[in-house]
């Protein structure tokens, strides 16, 4: 990634700083995550994830505004209740902050069993791996599938494989694509856990 002092670190230090402080529980998700979970690779942005219920995206913007995070876009408001994402950056280093609203029992679950991580001395909370790789497959982007093949290869003796079929079986029904499946299959078979 990047040195301890440099503006992407900056960005992490107030983005973990103001997810500790909002009234709801957060959780860090996508690369930096996957960073955090010894897999190596770069990223230029931040993921996050948020329990929506009980804060709006007015909210999360105002209490983001005291670490000069600020909306990326246009009515982020609007945009966020309508796509579940807010669209944020961080004004000093000009990062870009994506922010998933969490409404989905999957969401909640990964949140609240997110663990402590330290990345480049900013203590940040994270989503598990197991818990990645089904954030990843349900992207579904090149990136994403790397990702996910990754995490599987450093974790995937830890993790439950039942239960990542199951959650990615409901996924790919629930969004009537059942290919979502057939790519957790063959990542099982590449990386050893079939």
């Amino acid at each position: 990634m990047t040195p301890s002092s440099s503006p992407f670190v900056e960005a992490l230090r107030d983005v973990a700083a103001w997810l500790a402080d909002l009234p709801v529980p957060s959780t860090i998700i996508g690369g930096v995550a996957v960073i955090a979970h010894g897999v190596p690779r770069s990223t230029v942005d931040i993921d996050a994830t948020v329990l929506a219920a009980g804060v709006t995206p007015e909210q999360l913007i105002g209490a983001a505004a005291r670490w000069q995070i600020v909306p990326r876009i246009d009515d982020a408001p609007g945009f966020a209740r309508a796509h579940q994402v807010l669209l944020l950056r961080h004004a000093p280093s000009s990062t870009p902050i994506d922010v998933s609203l969490a409404w989905l029992p999957f969401e909640e679950s990964a949140i609240r069993s997110g663990t402590s991580a330290d990345v480049h001395g900013v203590g940040i909370r994270i989503a598990r791996a197991e818990d990645l790789v089904i954030y990843k497959l349900i992207a579904a982007r090149p990136r994403d599938l790397d990702d996910a093949e990754a995490l599987l290869i450093t974790h995937g003796a830890t993790m439950d494989i039942a239960r990542l079929r199951r959650v990615i079986g409901e996924f790919a029904e629930a969004l009537d694509e059942p290919g979502r499946t057939d790519l957790l299959v063959s990542l099982l078979a590449r990386t050893g856990h079939a």
